[in-house]
């Protein structure tokens, strides 16, 4: 049974918690002592109603004033698919949390309330999404119990997004409107929408096909640890070496060619270990071990992969990057750590070239520095050469990590555009 990640986003008062926690209550994907305890909680509250985003909002200050702030991971199963539920925040100052949710989402579902049509949060989000090359995109009409269900109000949010969207990077676009509250089009189809001839949204999340959207041409192993158990007592383990990671791309199979980077040297795979055992074959994102047929000099963060398909081997990046932290800017001629697959080196923001408006696009090439959840376009040089594809390739050798060298804390998400 495959998995499917995905993320919710768009403006504050969504009902982005709120739909969750109908999904989950609506598959029965709850047990009764979650449930009692948020029905406590309501009734506390003096609400009418099972507030279901309680389901999600678990922090103090999110019930309180009832906004997601921090991002919420949820999971749940049906008989068809296993789901992973990255709720993430609204509010403009959390952007970054919101791009951490979605930088591994499989799918995105934006919320638009009915009422307001789309804000200016809900472009911002539609731009992220697509910035981050998440392959889905459900764009959810919610509260239309408050329009009374009305069809032209849904058709005029979904020509106006569309039209947006347009100037986006956006390959999969779908569009339903939905009632998280009341449930409708959430599980079921609601007879509230005759006019809807479309799937609900668990229909949809479950028969989305995503198989294709992993990288099965481009072999990339990313070498993470080197195994040597050195044991005594097992004469086949004391010669054991082996090449742990997770695959990042292709499919490894045992007799593959495969090529050490950055040696450039050939062997042969002869073995590949899972968690259980020997496997057939390696495939993204699996994480198992490979044994050679030759003895490499290979550690942590080397690369395999192909020799006739290998990543860019490069010291200068090009890349969008979203700042994360509030205690300094990006600025040109800044030195920084950088996290690459299992590859950390030291680097230096070599120039800025410009700021982004993520609700315009309009690129402000006159900009001096990054703030707190700005996005914009930098070229890095490392000192040490990274092995890397573009992004729009390959998530995975595509993005990387900024980290502030006295704080070790992370300051930046990227994603390479060029090598």
């Amino acid at each position: 049974m495959d998995i499917l990640r995905f993320a919710t986003a768009g403006s504050v008062d969504d009902g982005k918690s709120t739909l969750i926690g109908r999904l989950l209550f609506d598959s029965k994907s709850i047990f009764e002592d979650q449930l009692e305890s948020v029905e406590r909680t309501s009734a506390d509250r003096g609400e009418e109603y099972t507030n279901l985003a309680l389901l999600t909002d678990g922090l103090r200050a999110e019930r309180e004033q009832g906004i997601t702030i921090d991002v919420a991971y949820r999971y749940f199963a049906t008989p068809r698919r296993k789901f992973i539920i990255a709720d993430t925040p609204g509010h403009i100052q959390y952007t970054r949390n919101m791009v951490t949710g979605a930088s591994t989402a499989d799918l995105a579902i934006i919320l638009v309330d009915a009422r307001k049509g789309i804000l200016e949060q809900s472009r911002r989000h539609a731009f992220l999404t697509t910035l981050l090359k998440v392959p889905h995109l459900v764009v959810a009409v919610n509260k239309m119990d408050l329009v009374d269900y009305d069809q032209q109000v849904y058709e005029q949010i979904v020509d106006e997004f569309a039209t947006f969207a347009a100037r986006l990077d956006a390959r999969d676009l779908t569009f339903i409107p939905l009632s998280a509250l009341h449930g409708d089009n959430v599980v079921e189809r609601s007879p509230n929408t005759p006019w809807y001839e479309g799937p609900s949204l668990l229909h949809h999340l479950e028969h989305v096909h995503i198989a294709s959207d992993r990288n099965l041409i481009d072999v990339r192993f990313p070498v993470q640890y080197v195994i040597r158990p050195h044991k005594s007592t097992d004469p086949e383990l004391h010669d054991y070496r082996g090449y742990a990671g997770q695959v990042a791309g292709g499919v490894l199979k045992p007799g593959d060619e495969v090529v050490h980077l950055p040696s450039g040297l050939t062997t042969t795979i002869t073995h590949i270990d899972g968690p259980n055992g020997p496997v057939a074959e390696a495939y993204a994102p699996m994480s198992v071990t490979l044994r050679l047929a030759d003895d490499v000099d290979i550690s942590r963060g080397d690369m395999i992969a192909r020799p006739g398909n290998r990543p860019e081997v490069a010291q200068d990046l090009e890349a969008m990057v979203c700042w994360m932290t509030p205690e300094r800017q990006l600025s040109p001629r800044m030195k920084v750590l950088v996290k690459h697959t299992t590859r950390t080196a030291r680097a230096m923001v070599k120039d800025l070239h410009y700021r982004l408006d993520v609700n315009t696009l309009h690129r402000d090439e006159t900009a001096t520095g990054l703030g707190l959840n700005e996005i914009g376009r930098i070229s890095l040089r490392v000192t040490q050469p990274l092995f890397v594809d573009d992004y729009g390739r390959n998530r995975l050798t595509g993005g990387f990590i900024l980290i502030d060298e006295a704080t070790h804390n992370t300051v930046a998400a990227g994603m390479i555009t060029g090598a």
